[in-house]
């Protein structure tokens, strides 16, 4: 009987991946604490450099704590159109090391080598060639870890940041994973970090030392089972590769709420317009059509209706998020701090009845020839660079509302 050949497999972070796209496209901003976000009461930090994380700042940080640990950090906003774009031509060359890609985020992935690296030091041979061509083509660097299942893999690819390249073969599991806290188990949050300590379990070596009846006693059977394979460091998930979108989305959070309903419709516009660029994109239409509004008191409402016709034009989704705005969200005078529009039920470019009469008529073909013209201007010169003339005018109403710039917990996704 052949033996199973031993997977490897590669998990690759970017290194604080918005700040170093930041620095490389300004390197006089090298050596310095680099803040993405927006300032404010409302702001969130979206990422930092090194630099900035020395003085306690991370992501997710409230602004004002992040400008009170480090006040002289360089504040820049997010840029995730760039961020995007230099992701992508990463991920060209992940696909020419291994057709097996699972991406996780922006800035990292699994990548499965096996059969095309004989074992793990062949792994690790071939993540430094990986890091070398990021660093050659695109002046970034990466942490990789090499190990033969992805919890593993993930685990070393953060033992050494920046820049590392790690290798964990399962023989390392005891001295190296089992004294670290059990939080470091896929799984453990803060409230089961909490009642695993309160079993006495601190460890990832505990996990296994412990008698099994605690552990089941503390987070049940199935977790238990799960912490203790991962303690043993097993992991027989496969790397799966990019799975088609199910929904499209684009959704801001301002730092201060949105009264005048002038500046809430340009809002609005604002989502459709970037969703619908997406689409495009991406080859695809979507036939249900998501609203998302919160408010200052944080009540929150998800509303959607259904097409008869898939689009990929922002009026048609404008129009839709109008309606739902209008007669199903009951805002009552309250500002709105969070906006989304998001779309489902994907299908591509083409699909379905496009004879059909849409809820605004027939498709117009000459609106999304334009549409597409705007995209190929703003994919060639930048996003300011066509913008709808309503997106630019202020009325005297909304100076007065005040309306705010959004702040970094701006969200545009691909699910």
């Amino acid at each position: 009987m052949t033996p199973r050949r031993e997977r490897v497999i590669l998990h690759l972070d970017m290194d604080a991946f918005y700040a170093a796209i930041e620095v490389r496209d300004r390197p006089e901003l090298g050596g310095q604490p680099l803040i993405i976000g927006h300032r404010g009461r409302r702001g969130v930090v979206a990422t930092c450099s090194y630099d900035a994380r020395r003085f306690g700042v991370h992501s997710a940080m409230p602004s004002l704590t992040a400008e009170r640990l480090c006040p002289n950090a360089i504040w820049l906003p997010v840029r995730m159109e760039r961020y995007v774009q230099v992701s992508r031509a990463i991920r060209v060359l992940f696909d020419e090391f291994t057709p097996l890609v699972e991406p996780i985020s922006i800035d990292e992935a699994f990548l499965d080598l096996t059969g095309i690296a004989r074992d793990l030091a062949a792994g690790a041979d071939a993540a430094r060639r990986l890091k070398a061509r990021i660093r050659e083509e695109e002046g970034l660097t990466a942490s990789v870890g090499v190990a033969p299942n992805k919890f593993l893999a993930k685990l070393a690819s953060d033992l050494e940041k920046p820049d590392g390249l790690v290798v964990f073969p399962k023989s390392d599991v005891p001295a190296r994973l089992w004294p670290m806290p059990a939080g470091r188990l896929w799984g453990v949050g803060p409230k089961t970090a909490a009642r695993l300590r309160s079993a006495g379990i601190e460890t990832v070596g505990a996990v296994l030392e412990r008698p099994e009846t605690v552990l089941v006693a503390a987070v049940g059977q199935r977790m238990a089972d799960h912490l203790r394979a991962l303690a043993r460091g097993e992991d027989d998930r496969p790397v799966e590769g990019e799975r088609e979108a199910k929904s499209i989305s684009e959704e801001r959070t301002y730092r201060d709420d949105l009264v005048d309903p002038e500046a809430i419709d340009r809002a609005l516009l604002e989502r459709a317009e970037g969703v619908a660029a997406v689409l495009r994109r991406a080859g695809l239409r979507g036939k249900t059509v998501h609203l998302k509004v919160r408010t200052g008191d944080f009540t929150t409402w998800t509303r959607a209706h259904t097409l008869p016709v898939p689009t990929d034009l922002a009026a048609t989704l404008l129009e839709v998020a109008r309606r739902l705005l209008a007669e199903r969200i009951p805002l009552a005078g309250r500002g709105v701090r969070l906006l989304g529009v998001g779309v489902s039920a994907l299908v591509p470019s083409g699909g379905g009845d496009e004879s059909q009469i849409g809820l605004f008529g027939t498709e117009d073909e000459r609106a999304r020839r334009i549409a597409a013209a705007a995209d190929d201007l703003r994919d060639r010169h930048g996003r300011p660079v066509l913008v709808r003339a309503r997106s630019t005018y202020r009325t005297r109403s909304a100076f007065s509302a005040g309306e705010s710039a959004p702040d970094p917990e701006s969200d545009k996704r691909k699910k």
